[in-house]
């Protein structure tokens, strides 16, 4: 296996038997969603997509990147939540956070997600980072009628077509959504937008192993073939239930049992800063997953040893409701070697002569042992290097985990009922038609 689950450090949280006797329940799971007979069973088109993904849309993806990387500057990318998080995830997971500025280096298109917030702000900033400058548009909606990223699409259409013409602006806008309705696709078809599918059956957080994720991913200049085969590897060592030959159930059980503890929130902690929105993803596939009827593990992250200037107190010395999953990757990217200082100004020479690596790895142990010796548990998932194969099992690992402990906590994983009130209320208040009772009810309460 690509990952391993390393138990090492919940010796004083979980004892063995525990583990053992989860299996009945990590069984019982893997049964339903292996046979499609569990809840939100209509959305597991994710489960076995990296064996049976649609071979000429991805040949298309592939030859759509590459147009972008020759003729854009820019390539702007609209969506919300699961349209844009896992995408940028990877991006920076196998690039960096600073790929925008070292994107014309490698000559790759600057990439740069809208869509995601209302912020009048912020849609002026990058308004200005693409003045007079080549750029492409990849809307990504199943419906089209999403406020965030519609409403962002409106501006930059506008924008699009003014520079380049409407045919020009047809050659630059490629369009990721519902194979068949909706006003995205009905505006796709009518101007001759290239189109990629959100099929009916992937939920927006599982998604990125799809278009959604894959043609932006492709345009950083990753491997997506890579990718895929990383996934079709956890596809295949994640087949069988028995939770000692399964590293993603053994996580799925661990998790369980931490929470029936008492143990409220899940921290994923990274010590690559490139790992940071990789935690944003998890957030939303967990979050969006479990939090139902009462129930669920709140997730957060941190970064590491950065946020040990924050949060490391509270996690040591706090309330005993956290543990924490560690992504540890022992093989750094890029290593940096620290030298001998003559003078030794700044007390530092007990780290010469060693690779940076070296440093943040003891950074991990010191911080693991001090935190379970303060009474926080530490699931460690240990991964040699951070490649594309590598990132492509790890999406799935998480992907196929978060299905398993729906199932165990008994909610549906698969839908989000919580997520439409917001919109509702938002619609109601900007005035939008049909919403006139709910708005006067609400004005009410904000009066109050």
């Amino acid at each position: 296996m690509a990952l391993k689950v390393n138990c090492g450090y919940l010796k004083d949280f979980v004892r063995e038997h525990e583990l053992s006797a989860m299996q009945g329940a990590v069984t019982a799971a893997h049964t339903a969603l292996a046979e499609k007979t569990g809840l939100g069973n209509e959305f597991l088109g994710w489960l076995d997509l990296p064996l049976n993904f649609e071979r000429d849309e991805f040949a298309r993806i592939k030859k759509a990147a590459k147009k972008i990387m020759a003729d854009s500057e820019v390539l702007l990318v609209i969506g919300i939540g699961g349209s844009y998080l896992g995408a940028r995830a990877v991006i920076e997971g196998l690039r960096s956070t600073l790929y925008n500025s070292l994107a014309r280096n490698k000559k790759l298109p600057e990439i740069y997600f809208v869509g995601n917030s209302i912020s009048p702000t912020y849609l002026n900033e990058v308004l200005s980072l693409i003045e007079g400058r080549d750029f492409s548009i990849n809307i990504i909606s199943k419906s089209g009628t999403t406020t965030e990223p519609a409403l962002a699409f409106r501006v930059f259409r506008e924008l699009i077509e003014k520079k380049y013409g409407e045919q020009g602006a047809r050659e630059r806008i490629y369009a990721t959504t519902d194979a068949k309705r909706g006003t995205l696709k009905e505006l796709a078809d009518k101007k001759g937008y290239e189109s990629f599918v959100i099929s009916d059956d992937i939920g927006g957080r599982f998604s990125v192993l799809t278009a959604v994720g894959l043609l932006p991913v492709a345009c950083a200049g990753c491997d997506i073939d890579a990718l895929m085969q990383g996934a079709a590897e956890a596809f295949e060592d994640f087949k069988q239930p028995d939770i000692n030959k399964n590293e993603c159930y053994k996580y799925a059980a661990l998790r369980n049992i931490l929470y029936n503890r008492g143990r409220k929130i899940e921290m994923l902690i990274a010590y690559e800063n490139s790992l940071a929105m990789m935690n944003e993803w998890y957030k939303q596939l967990f979050g969006e997953s479990e939090g139902k009827d009462g129930k669920g593990l709140f997730p957060a992250s941190a970064v590491f040893s950065t946020d040990l200037h924050s949060l490391g107190q509270y996690i040591q010395d706090g309330s005993n409701i956290i543990f924490e999953t560690v992504i540890n990757v022992k093989q750094a990217r890029e290593d940096f070697f620290l030298k001998d200082e003559p003078e030794n100004a700044d007390g530092l020479n007990f780290l010469s002569n060693q690779n940076m690596s070296v440093v943040n790895q003891k950074a991990f142990l010191g911080t693991v042992l001090a935190h379970t010796e303060g009474g926080t548990p530490n699931i460690v998932l240990e991964l040699e290097q951070l490649n594309e194969k590598e990132m492509g099992y790890l999406i799935y690992f998480f992907e196929k985990a978060c299905a398993i402990c729906g199932y165990m906590l008994g909610v549906n994983p698969f839908d989000q009922p919580g997520v439409e009130s917001y919109k509702k209320n938002m619609f109601a208040l900007l005035g939008k038609s049909g919403y006139e009772k709910e708005r006067a009810a609400l004005e009410a309460k904000i009066n109050v």
